[in-house]
C-alpha cells in the first residue's frame, strides 16, 4: 500500500490511522512466502507531532514452520510492534530514518522487510522441545530411545 504523506508532512498535529492486510499472493517471491497461512494484518498510526512524522504499526500473521529439532510441523501466529520516523530527505545514510522521496512510504515493503527481519533464527515447536536421537532418529518429545 502506497501512503501519501504531504499533508502530514505539512500539518503539525496532523495523524492517519491505516488499517488494511497484505495478502498472500502480494508477497515478494522469498523462500519463507511459502510458509504463510495467513494474510498480514496491518494496523498503522501516523502522526505529526512538533515536526516529527512517526510511524508506529503492528503486524499480526501465522506461519506454518518446521521445528529445527523435532522436524515437526506447526503453526505459530506472531505479533509485532514496529515504530519508525519519517523523514523526506537525509542527508546522511543513516539507518534510523525512513526516507520517504516524493512525499510517499511503500508501507508493504517496509512492513515486509521489519517483519523478516524479527523472525526467529532458531524455530522450536515448543521451548522445551527435545528433539531427535542422533543415532535412531526417535522423537525424543514423543518417548526414549534404546540407544545408549
Amino acid at each position: 500500500m502506497i501512503l501519501q504523506l504531504k499533508q502530514l508532512f505539512d500539518i503539525v498535529g496532523e495523524t492517519k490511522d491505516v488499517e488494511y492486510n497484505i495478502n498472500i499472493d502480494e508477497l515478494p517471491d522469498i523462500p519463507v512466502s511459502k510458509s504463510f497461512c495467513s494474510p498480514i494484518a496491518i494496523k498503522a498510526k501516523i502522526e505529526n507531532r512538533a515536526g516529527v512524522v512517526k510511524l508506529n504499526y503492528a503486524t499480526r500473521f501465522t506461519m506454518n514452520l518446521c521445528c529445527d529439532r523435532c522436524l515437526k510441523e506447526f503453526d505459530r501466529e506472531f505479533e509485532n510492534e514496529f515504530e519508525h520516523i519519517l523523514v523526506q530527505t537525509a542527508n546522511t545514510k543513516n539507518d534510523e530514518y525512513v526516507v520517504c522521496e516524493s512525499n510517499s512510504l511503500d508501507l508493504n515493503e517496509l512492513a515486509i522487510s521489519d517483519l523478516l527481519l524479527q523472525l526467529p533464527t532458531k524455530i522450536l515447536c515448543r521451548e522445551d522441545c527435545r528433539g531427535l536421537c542422533y543415532v535412531c532418529g526417535q522423537d525424543l518429545n514423543e518417548g526414549e530411545c534404546n540407544c545408549s
